[in-house]
């Protein structure tokens, strides 16, 4: 089997890292071809010099940088897992030529996932999601008709917050939001777990990448973090992906598509030890998600609270708006998130801004300059409603 050939946008990032454990644990596997990163310029090079990679760039080498990480360097795969519209370009010049793409950017799926999907339909790349929850509802509708979905369903942990209260938790602090019972992430997809804006964004880009109406995509949240998604047929059946919290997994998954890794991770279950020989003998109580120690595993599904949780609205609003609702709703958010780790707004003031930012934008018809225009604009508007947030804090 000749390897495959992998490019990496936000090589230092959490995907990025965690990517590049699981190739170096199946190097027969795949080649690292090339790597961008911002401005962890010496991780970098740790990086580029573990895995002999030829070409690897900065955020001082700008969109030619990207360029040169997911096209010129010849990837069979590239997984994009940068924050943001900074590796659009890239991305889209990837797919038009055929490249495949591990699809690890929220914001690239939610504001122009449309333009990409078609895209794609012309050159024949495919779009491999990353998410634990969206690679789980492509497991499932692996082999199945996708006339016969009911539903799909995507799992939240329900974060930090889940059991505190309104009030608790307008005044959290970042420390507070970025302890995550679960997962582990970069700063701006811990407080999007906090404020469940994650979930909004996932179902966004569920309905994008399966083809589902708003309505048929909806959120279940499940603290133990183990099944990660499921489809709801017609005839009332369902399929669920259930693992280990961990996003080696699905990375592996989209890298070896459609093939599977052979080797299991060595995952590390909270203080615990990691995995013993149960694990590694298919022990089916550990293969559900439960500690080599356990005897009983419980899962639990609960419907989420839009009251405490209007992110998750507003969502859903921008999905049922179109066009370039969602750019602005994911724009606004990402100010709005930047504020708040920077002291700037209250964490209760996330949605206030976000609703503020989409009730002054219009749903323009879908196209990628439209995307880069609701995306600079929403941005503008969320900077001055931030302003005017804070001004009337310290008064």
């Amino acid at each position: 089997m000749a390897k495959k050939k992998v490019a990496i946008l936000g090589s230092t990032g959490s995907i990025g890292t965690q990517a590049l454990d699981v190739i170096a644990r199946h190097r027969d596997r795949f080649d690292v071809v090339a790597l961008a990163a911002g401005k962890q310029i010496d991780k970098l090079r740790e990086q580029a010099a573990q895995f002999d990679v030829p070409i690897a760039t900065n955020t001082q080498d700008g969109a030619a940088g990207l360029l040169r990480v997911a096209v010129e360097s010849e990837p069979d795969i590239v997984l994009a897992a940068t924050d943001g519209f900074v590796s659009f370009d890239a991305v889209f010049a990837a797919v038009e030529r055929g490249i495949d793409i591990a699809v690890a950017n929220k914001e690239l799926i939610v504001a122009a996932g449309e333009l990409l999907i078609a895209a794609a339909r012309r050159s024949g790349a495919k779009l491999l999601p990353v998410d634990s929850e969206h690679s789980a509802v492509f497991q499932c509708l692996v082999g199945e008709d996708p006339g016969r979905v009911q539903s799909i369903i995507v799992t939240a942990s329900g974060g930090p917050f889940w059991r505190k209260s309104a009030r608790e938790m307008s005044d959290a602090t970042v420390e507070a939001a970025l302890a995550h019972p679960t997962w582990r992430m970069g700063i701006k997809n811990t407080v999007d777990s906090a404020s469940m804006m994650n979930k909004g964004l996932e179902v966004i880009e569920a309905s994008r990448l399966f083809g589902q109406p708003g309505e048929r995509v909806q959120i279940l949240v499940h603290p133990q973090s183990i099944a990660h998604g499921m489809v709801v047929f017609t005839d009332g059946s369902v399929k669920m992906q259930a693992a280990a919290p961990d996003m080696r997994l699905p990375i592996g998954y989209a890298l070896a598509y459609p093939d599977r890794l052979t080797r299991p991770l060595d995952f590390v279950r909270g203080p615990s030890k990691p995995q013993d020989d149960k694990s590694k003998n298919g022990d089916p109580l550990v293969a559900l998600g439960a500690h080599p120690d356990a005897q009983s595993l419980r899962y639990d599904f609960e419907r989420p609270d839009p009251d405490r949780f209007p992110c998750v609205r507003l969502a859903y609003e921008a999905l049922k708006a179109g066009g370039t609702m969602p750019a602005v709703l994911s724009a606004a958010n990402e100010i709005a998130v930047e504020a708040f780790v920077e002291g700037e707004i209250r964490f209760g003031e996330i949605p206030a801004v976000i609703e503020t930012t989409m009730s002054g934008a219009s749903a323009e018809e879908l196209s990628l300059d439209g995307v880069r225009r609701a995306d600079r604009d929403a941005r503008e508007r969320a900077r001055e409603t931030v302003a005017r947030l804070r001004c009337k804090q310290e008064v």
